[in-house]
């Protein structure tokens, strides 16, 4: 039996004014989940979860780019063994697993399936990296080297991220391709849609803002710089457009300079064509045509005098940091 000293009395705390209006916030707030199902994700051991892609991505660039992230390539040049790569396999299918029993499609044998299938295509994806960071090597005297551009662009993050969704969207993996490059997105400021059919050799240069719509379809040797929107015309249309070609076609060796804007999925820019900073398009540009906004005009304004001067252009200006 408890001693005197050992006893002690407690006193109820009085109810705070928050804490007596809990049941009905609590009320208030699950009634909003039967108001509004389609908020409420399914519970489920694989559910699947947006910061769960960015161990997958890390994986898979320690694959492509052995040595500068990962595991380095020994004098074999094989840089993985049966054991690592086993375990990328097993983090893969999970991921696609996930993917699956989330949209309720058959996993288990499918997911496997899926995930070789994946892996088989990372040689021709690594042949395409190849020429992305030849190409930004080429195409920027700023660079130190092919290090740098592998280690530190923002283009060749976001473009490597892309061409593996574009994988996994091409095998109809749901949901997955989409958080990978949306992960992309957040670390690069580069929004690509996985449905975009890109071709080799393609450069971003900065990159930040650039946005690139699912039926856009990019040819080879392609430059584009930060700002850049390769969009739909007009998407007032919402579920009804799903499926049609709503974004531009980009032909070989075309250059897109900041802050330009290509729209629509009739929108052709011909082979060799120069868009300049800053141009608004909605139709069709011929071959190797130059499309610059016409000369702005500068106003400078001083305590003393007010002078407007007319700024002009000797030679088609690209606006180019």
């Amino acid at each position: 039996m408890p001693t005197e000293n050992t006893m002690t009395t407690t006193e109820p705390h009085p109810e705070s004014p928050l804490s007596a209006r809990f049941k009905a916030l609590s009320e208030a707030i699950f009634k909003s989940y039967g108001d509004y199902p389609g908020l409420v994700g399914p519970d489920s051991p694989r559910q699947m979860r947006a910061h769960a892609v960015g161990d997958l991505i890390d994986a898979l660039r320690a694959l492509i780019f052995p040595g500068y992230f990962g595991k380095a390539a020994s004098a074999a040049g094989m840089p993985w063994s049966e054991k690592p790569l086993e375990a990328l396999a097993a983090l893969l299918h999970d991921r696609i697993a996930s993917a699956l029993a989330y949209k309720n499609r058959a996993h288990g044998q499918d997911a496997a399936h899926l995930a070789c299938e994946f892996l088989a295509r990372i040689p021709a994806i690594r042949q395409l990296l190849a020429t992305d960071v030849d190409a930004a090597f080429e195409g920027d005297p700023a660079t130190s080297g092919k290090d740098e551009i592998i280690l530190a662009y923002p283009g060749i993050y976001a473009i490597m991220v892309n061409r593996l969704a574009h994988e996994l969207h091409r095998l109809q993996v749901p949901l997955l391709p989409r958080l990978m490059t949306e992960y992309a997105h957040g670390r690069t400021g580069i929004d690509i849609h996985p449905g975009a059919v890109i071709g080799h050799h393609f450069f971003i240069d900065h990159g930040t803002g650039v946005v690139i719509g699912e039926t856009t379809r990019i040819g080879n040797r392609v430059k584009i710089y930060q700002g850049v929107t390769l969009g739909a015309l007009s998407t007032r249309g919402g579920r009804l457009l799903n499926g049609l070609k709503r974004h531009p076609t980009i032909e070989d060796d075309v250059t897109i300079y900041s802050g330009a804007s290509i729209l629509g999925g009739e929108t052709v820019i011909g082979i060799g064509a120069i868009i300049g900073s800053n141009a608004f398009i909605t139709q069709s540009v011929p071959r190797h045509t130059r499309v610059s906004v016409k000369d702005p005009e500068l106003q400078f304004m001083t305590k003393k005098q007010d002078a407007s001067i007319e700024f002009k252009q000797d030679a088609f200006w690209d606006y180019v940091i």
